[in-house]
């Protein structure tokens, strides 16, 4: 295991480090391992750098014990199969599931938030999507760009137009309000 993981690192610390320099709030260049949240990415990219570029049992097995621990380490469910973007952040990882959909760039991601299926359908998340804690997008779902869903907040087989928050209504209705402004650059270097 320990020559797979050598093998890979360099292309998982390349794509970990291209996503630290566009988070704002971190130093471009520079992975602190003691930063839960990267090191969640880290545990990320190179169990999914490992599943992309092998695919064989043993390196299913070498992905599937880093996806385990980062499991354990920081409580997210985020499979190495699942193609995450190239650029994300992730707030607060402990309650995060996450399933095989599809993402957009300039994902935000915050504590207890859920991306699902619904009867095998899985969403399509737009560029600049935002997740704040104990939100939740599952089924069939098309999220517009500059999509923000406020604490809370549960999309399940409906869709947002792009450039909006989205706030729980009553009786299960949700409430779409024009973005005031983009949120994706107080998160990201765009």
């Amino acid at each position: 295991m320990r020559r797979r993981l050598e093998r890979h690192l360099p292309r998982a610390l390349e794509r970990l480090a291209h996503c630290i320099d566009q988070v704002r709030m971190w130093q471009p260049g520079q992975f602190n391992y003691l930063n839960s949240s990267q090191y969640c990415l880290y545990l990320y990219f190179l169990s999914n750098t490992i599943w992309r570029e092998e695919r064989g049992d043993e390196a299913v097995g070498a992905a599937t014990r880093l996806f385990l621990l980062n499991k354990a380490l920081n409580g997210i469910d985020l499979f190495y199969e699942i193609e995450m973007p190239e650029v994300f952040f992730i707030g607060h990882s402990v309650g995060i599931v996450l399933a095989k959909a599809t993402y957009g760039n300039y994902l935000v991601l915050y504590q207890n938030c859920t991306v699902g299926k619904n009867h095998g359908v899985a969403p399509v998340l737009g560029d600049g999507v935002i997740l704040y804690p104990n939100s939740a997008i599952i089924g069939r779902c098309r999220i517009g760009d500059n999509t923000t869903v406020s604490q809370g907040t549960g999309v399940i087989n409906r869709d947002t137009p792009g450039d909006c928050m989205v706030f729980a209504g009553t009786a299960g209705a949700l409430v779409l309000k024009p973005a005031t402004h983009s949120l994706v650059a107080d998160f990201f270097r765009v």
